[in-house]
């Protein structure tokens, strides 16, 4: 029986995926074959596995630290947002149906079976597991048919770290509410807490701690501290609470349009690692003056957020810097909007909009979605591109549309011997690609920065192009090193090894 912890959280983003992955790094350093875990995640950053299956970009990078291939087993569902009521429900990586909240929370109950049958799939090939909650064990509304906090510990038969984050206000209040809310079979499961995102000497909450463990009866196994590492982000409660709005000048501005349903803004991680660019969220007009580059990301609903650019002023503004000569680029639905006619009976209900008309291209939205791992090379390339071409890309693909170029586009790169993928303008100002993970590759992003630092009469930048791989390696050795360090990490292993169910 392979060994397995959840952590779980007294609300969202106080930090459990990044800590998850932490404990995925810790336990494949220490020598264990280990896999994270989540049943469900709500989410718009998704990749996709070796085998083409579509998963929450989370457990793709909790995998990552466990330094194994992401298995689809590791988040059997995800529920993509389409607008506030409905959402996409994708199941073992292949689109299922869409649902309201209220026939989805119906749905759970057919469920757990399966979620539980998946778990014990994975556990079998696997020494340890990690799992992650969603939100908050303390909604007690949902408790009824729960398959991904108590719920899922009870299936695991596994013991619970609760997580609070301080940063938020009010730590000893949401750790003790959380546990009086639980009924007292799951308070039982939880062993330990972790205060998480602390800024300041540990030592002012001594007494603190001492307290809420008196009041609770569960220790505190560990205060990490606030800490700088480039790590994915689950989902956009990261944009909303401002953790990219950075506020340091580089060289190179790149203005990244925060679309309301904007779907994975992980593809943009890679370039807030150059060290001479600075990559901004932008949600009004005026943000997009002095930018070098504007994109526009991939969107679960790209005619509602289609709508949202004309109506927030943003669409003209973009046009606008466009005809100022900044170059504009559009990932997946981001590429879809920089064309003409878009039809989609399919994902918003919205029928069909014409978009921004930088591209020749026209889109139709099909109901089977494209889900691949793909690799290939950017085609030679005209205008600031230039210096991109004829160079090695991968990434992945998941979109409904289907694209069709017209006279005045060229293809942008070709995937293996045959496809080929998005546009660019004859001008080469314009470009749009549905590769996600596009700008991991490092010889074409450092190349298309050291066009746009020319055309501002910089030098290219000395030394090499970044290594996106190897520089997320570090970040994960990095939050494995400050875990070990603030973490009681031998208690925890003495958790889950002397954990042993109650008899029925």
């Amino acid at each position: 029986m392979s060994l397995a912890i959840m952590l779980q959280g007294t609300a969202s983003d106080v930090g459990k995926s990044v800590l998850v992955a932490g404990l995925c790094r810790i336990f494949y350093q220490d020598g264990l074959n280990v896999a994270p875990f989540k049943s469900q995640n709500m989410a718009l950053n998704s990749g996709i596995t070796p085998d083409g299956k579509e998963m929450g970009r989370a457990q793709i990078f909790q995998a990552q630290a466990a330094n194994i291939a992401p298995d689809v087993r590791m988040n059997p569902v995800l529920l993509k947002p389409t607008s506030d009521r409905q959402a996409q429900v994708v199941l073992m990586g292949r689109v299922a149906k869409n649902m309201d909240a209220v026939s989805y929370h119906h749905f759970k109950t057919e469920l757990r079976a399966q979620v539980s049958a998946v778990y014990q799939s994975l556990a079998a090939d696997y020494e340890a597991i990690v799992l992650e909650g969603a939100g908050s064990p303390a909604e007690i509304n949902l408790r009824d048919r729960d398959i991904v906090n108590m719920g899922m510990a009870e299936m695991a038969r596994c013991p619970v770290l609760l997580v609070a984050d301080i940063d938020r206000g009010g730590v000893f209040a949401a750790i003790y509410g959380t546990l009086a809310l639980l009924q007292e079979h799951e308070r039982w499961r939880v062993k330990g807490v972790i205060i998480n995102k602390f800024r300041g000497d540990v030592a002012l909450l001594t007494s603190g701690i001492e307290q809420i463990e008196a009041l609770t009866g569960v220790p505190v196994v560990g205060v990490m501290p606030w800490l700088d590492i480039d790590l994915e982000d689950e989902d956009g409660v990261a944009l909303q609470r401002g953790k990219y709005s950075r506020r340091d000048k580089r060289e190179l501005e790149i203005a990244v349009v925060q679309l309301p349903h904007i779907a994975n803004f992980t593809d943009f991680n890679a370039l807030a690692a150059q060290p001479d660019a600075r990559v901004r969220y932008v949600a009004r007009a005026h943000e997009l003056t002095d930018a070098d580059l504007i994109i526009l990301p991939g969107s679960k609903n790209t005619l509602g957020d289609l709508r949202w650019l004309r109506e927030s002023g943003l669409a003209d503004a973009l046009l606008a810097q466009h005809g100022k000569g900044v170059l504009v680029i559009g990932i997946c639905g981001g590429y879809q909007m920089l064309g003409g006619q878009i039809t989609d009976a399919v994902e918003s209900g919205l029928g069909e909009a014409m978009g921004l008309g930088l591209l020749d291209v026209t889109t139709r939205f099909a109901f089977e979605k494209t889900t691949t791992q793909v690799a290939g090379e950017t085609l030679p390339l005209p205008g600031l591109f230039s210096a991109a071409g004829n160079l090695a890309l991968q990434g992945y693909e998941i979109h409904m549309g289907e694209t069709t170029l017209g006279k005045n586009a060229r293809p942008f790169a070709r995937l293996g011997e045959e496809k080929q993928d998005g546009a660019v303008s004859p001008d080469g100002q314009v470009a749009g690609s549905y590769l996600h993970g596009l700008f991991d590759n490092g010889a074409f992003t450092r190349a298309l920065l050291d066009s746009l630092r020319l055309r501002k009469g910089l030098a290219p930048f000395a030394g090499e192009a970044l290594d996106y791989a190897a520089w997320k390696s570090q970040q994960f050795d990095k939050l494995a090193s400050a875990m070990r360090e603030h973490i009681d990490i031998t208690r925890i292993y003495q958790i889950m090894r002397d954990h042993q169910e109650p008899e029925l």
